[in-house]
């Protein structure tokens, strides 16, 4: 069985390979790597499929084709994340993860050196780069406080619609997100994490790219904010039914109304009043492009984003004014998350009801729509719409 599993992992990587014998780059190959060629192998995580795991490999990744001497330049010595999946996980799924790999490789995605197996409990790995500063959610944790509204606009555009070198998708496991219920055909699992997936989704609708917008608009969220949603209560069957219902997190009431109006907007559990994606980059490209050249340039001072950006500044201004310590270094954000705030992959719910918003949801989607004149950060709508 366990010979089956390598021949289908090498005809994986040969397939991809054989498109790209005449690359020049490390991107344009993947290896079978020996597992007594990482030392200081350590867990650093754990997800709901499996370890991951900081290591030292003494060979290194390729670099680039050495042609004089005919072979690969490498990098010694180099940091690596082990990405070991769980025995349990169905193979077919670990080789549709390292397939959307090979395909992006670099591209948008954390590099991929390599695949290896663990000689003791026989768990296949994947070999990725090593990002130093984490997840995203920990880098936001510890810097936030340091991050202002030119950066926030900039990875919002950037995370979308354009790959960035600083931030890389680490995980597609979750790409093949509904598969066939073995025990009622017409059912469908639906495996991810649950404050990310779409209502019409965990209610059993069809996967569509508007389900995308609306995981987007969670991490939308969480940039402008620095807060994972929902962080403080179980995220159960329960959680699961009120956001079939509506809930949603809670925005901030100081936070721009026009990338308040953009998120609710992810979040409409009406799937065709979403923003595509185009329609997003577009909206993005035009506030960061908007306040890039008023920073740069001093002009743009009438434009509404920059208006609102000042007065959400101020305001953040005046509550450090209110601190009286002060320090050089990050201060991180004080949040609890609940012990059952389960935020890695699982099988989700079943039997919820049909997605709808909330009560207030639309009537203050349509003022905030309509509200192009109020400027003041005391015209901004607080929408606490978590508690509608």
């Amino acid at each position: 069985m366990r010979d089956n599993k390598i021949n289908a992992i090498f005809f994986c990587i040969l397939k991809t390979f054989c498109a790209q014998l005449n690359s020049n780059y490390n991107h344009g190959v993947i290896e079978w790597i020996p597992y007594d060629r990482f030392k200081d192998v350590k867990q650093i995580g754990k997800g709901g499929f499996g370890t991951i795991h900081y290591a030292r490999w003494i060979d290194g990744y390729i670099i680039e084709w050495d042609i004089e001497n005919q072979q690969w330049k490498r990098c010694r010595n180099s940091k690596v994340a082990l990405k070991k999946f769980d025995n349990f996980v169905n193979f077919n799924d670990v080789l549709n993860e390292m397939k959307i790999h090979l395909n992006t490789n670099g591209v948008g995605s954390i590099g991929f050196y390599g695949i290896s197996q663990d000689r003791e409990s026989h768990s296949y790995m994947m070999v990725l780069k090593y990002a130093a500063d984490g997840n995203l959610r920990e880098y936001l944790k510890i810097n936030f406080n340091n991050i202002n509204w030119s950066q926030k606009l900039f990875n919002l555009y950037m995370k979308y619609p354009k790959d960035s070198e600083n931030t890389l998708i680490s995980d597609f496991g979750l790409s093949k997100l509904i598969r066939a219920n073995p025990n009622n055909p017409e059912k469908k699992n639906i495996f991810g994490v649950l404050p990310y997936i779409a209502p019409e989704v965990l209610s059993g609708e069809e996967y569509t790219k508007a389900a995308d917008v609306y995981s987007f608009g969670i991490i939308a969220y969480e940039m402008v904010t620095g807060f994972p949603p929902y962080p403080d209560i179980p995220h159960d069957k329960d959680l699961a039914m009120k956001i079939c219902n509506g809930l949603r997190p809670k925005i901030p009431f100081h936070t721009p109304k026009l990338i308040t109006r953009m998120i609710m907007r992810f979040w409409d559990a009406r799937v065709t009043h979403r923003p595509t994606f185009k329609e997003l980059c577009d909206e993005l490209w035009k506030y960061d492009d908007d306040y890039s050249y008023y920073l740069e340039c001093g002009e743009n001072k009438d434009s509404e984003i920059v208006i609102q950006i000042e007065k959400a500044e101020e305001f953040s201004a005046n509550q450090e004014s209110t601190n009286t310590t002060t320090t050089t270094t990050p201060t991180p954000l004080n949040y609890q998350t609940h012990p059952q705030a389960i935020y890695t992959s699982r099988l989700n719910f079943s039997n919820l009801p049909k997605p709808k918003n909330e009560e207030n949801f639309e009537k203050e989607l349509e003022k905030l729509t309509k509200s192009t004149s109020a400027l003041s950060i005391s015209g901004i709508v607080d929408l606490d719409i978590s508690n509608f």
